[in-house]
């Protein structure tokens, strides 16, 4: 990563949090897309590459054993064990990020999103991305017709404790019902948060941020 600043303001950690089926991937895709100084934070993993997937670019690939050294170093900001493989973020791309004057886009669970938030206070963002309600994540994870139902009953299960901590805890909720709508939740934050860290105020952001903040977004469906 080149360490010459991007010209958009201050670095910024945007951490998307989300249940599997509420879209957040496809929506950190879009806004990389239209945010030329946005990358995707490149994590570390111990699992085999699959397909396409190319070392320093879609993770770095280590063995286990350099995980572990890593771990034992306090090399990572952020780590976890997901179904026998681990995962984790480096400090140095973070540190590379915020220096270049980068939005770094995290996809990551909330237990990861909250290792960021306190190794960074100033420079994380949290938004979690949700459905409108939990009938309508059901429908999203049915209409893949990639699982199995013990599948989707698990995924199911698995989102409404991440809902939990999510809401209890990240600062800005995005409601992915219309695409388009989410992502300009999403630019909003980010200016506003640039803005913020930058002391050069962006009212119109700034309003639609508000909007988004956790205590400002009805989640009756979510609550029931």
């Amino acid at each position: 990563m080149s360490s010459e600043r991007s010209g958009g303001g201050p670095g910024l950690l945007l951490v998307l949090s989300a249940p599997s089926g509420a879209g957040k991937t496809t929506l950190a895709h879009r806004f990389r897309a239209a945010h030329p100084d946005a990358l995707f934070s490149v994590s570390a993993t111990t699992r085999a590459p699959r397909g396409a997937e190319q070392d320093g670019v879609d993770y770095h690939f280590v063995s286990p054993e350099r995980f572990a050294s890593l771990v034992a170093a306090g090399a990572f900001a952020e780590w976890a064990e997901v179904h026998g493989h681990r995962y984790g973020t480096l400090k140095a791309t973070v540190d590379a990020a915020l220096a270049a004057g980068r939005i770094a886009l995290f996809d990551i669970d909330v237990q990861g999103g909250a290792q960021i938030q306190a190794h960074w206070p100033d420079a994380a963002a949290t938004v979690f991305v949700l459905t409108p309600s939990p009938a309508e994540l059901e429908r999203r994870l049915r209409a893949r017709s990639t699982d199995s139902e013990a599948t989707i009953v698990r995924r199911l299960a698995a989102a409404r404790a991440e809902v939990e901590r999510g809401l209890a805890s990240y600062a800005y909720v995005v409601v992915n019902d219309v695409l388009e709508e989410a992502e300009r939740c999403l630019s909003a934050i980010a200016a506003h948060e640039r803005a913020r860290r930058g002391g050069a105020p962006t009212p119109g952001a700034a309003e639609i941020a508000l909007r988004c903040r956790r205590e400002n977004v009805r989640l009756d469906a979510w609550k029931r």
